[in-house]
């Protein structure tokens, strides 16, 4: 299996080839400034920016925060970015993947063969010393066609049951998990039977993944061991694609993502709430 993950001397080199991969600068941060205002002071040289609210997903709504998008809107945004079925894509952030990951758990939702994350995003880049550019490209001419369904989900009742029955992961901090707080959804807990995983426990100080190794580790300790019963959610399903992706890194493909995360199970008041360990 390729490696879901780039790193910065792989990237520089594949980047003086003559068929450079495709660069999507996914920068976004709950709360935080606006991403396309980081891509404006400076991006990866040829980047294009992919507006994670607006072309990553569809308007809030029942369905959560982040709602898959539809195939014609995700087509958009990605074809706007010269991306094609025959050509490497990368997708980076500010540094520790959180939501990258979305354009890449997305782009092989809707049957991409050949993406990858910037290990580290811009602050591994620039702690290369490589330069940034803040000349914007035109834009592309892709032709990729958006063909859902090449990865899992689940819906809400598909969640309770892996909870139940399988494993089902919450990808938040402990303590949102725990419900000791919550910033933006409509009651605090986790989803009753989930285990607590945050993504911060995949990454190194540095803001780079684990090693493989130590990632197998976690996710057994988390008694994973069927990908074919376990799920994943977050807040929204943004950062859940995180784990999804250090999940593929220890090697558990086949996983599901619940899209609709803790901001539309918890928006229901007939689902049930777990607080505590």
């Amino acid at each position: 299996m390729t490696s879901p993950l780039i790193t910065v001397a792989e990237l520089a080199d594949a980047l003086g080839t003559e068929r450079p991969p495709v660069l999507l600068d996914i920068r976004w941060a709950l709360g935080g400034p606006p991403g396309a205002e980081e891509y404006a002071k400076g991006h990866l040289p040829g980047a294009h920016y992919v507006d994670l609210d607006r072309e990553l997903a569809d308007p809030p709504g029942p369905a959560g925060r982040h709602p898959l998008p539809d195939p014609e809107r995700l087509a958009t945004a990605l074809r706007r970015a010269g991306v094609t079925a025959d050509r490497p894509v990368v997708a980076y952030d500010a540094g520790p993947a959180l939501s990258a990951a979305r354009a890449w758990w997305l782009l092989r939702w809707a049957g991409h063969g050949d993406v990858r994350v910037l290990d580290g995003g811009l602050a591994a880049w620039t702690a290369a010393g490589h330069p940034l550019s803040t000349e914007t490209p035109a834009p592309g001419d892709g032709d990729f066609k958006v063909e859902p369904g090449h990865l899992p989900t689940v819906d809400a009742s598909g969640a309770a049951e892996l909870a139940r029955t399988g494993l089902l992961l919450d990808a938040r901090a402990g303590e949102r998990y725990r419900g000791e707080t919550e910033p933006i959804d409509p009651r605090a807990g986790h989803v009753p039977g989930a285990a607590s995983a945050p993504t911060t426990e995949n990454l190194a100080a540095d803001g780079r993944f684990l090693p493989p190794a130590a990632l197998v580790e976690r996710f057994a300790a988390l008694h994973l061991t069927d990908p074919a019963r376990t799920a994943v959610y977050c807040g929204s399903g943004v950062t859940a694609a995180h784990q999804l992706l250090a999940l593929a890194l220890a090697g558990h493909e086949g996983v599901a993502l619940y899209p609709g995360s803790w901001s539309e199970w918890s928006a229901n008041p007939d689902n049930p709430v777990e607080t505590g360990k």
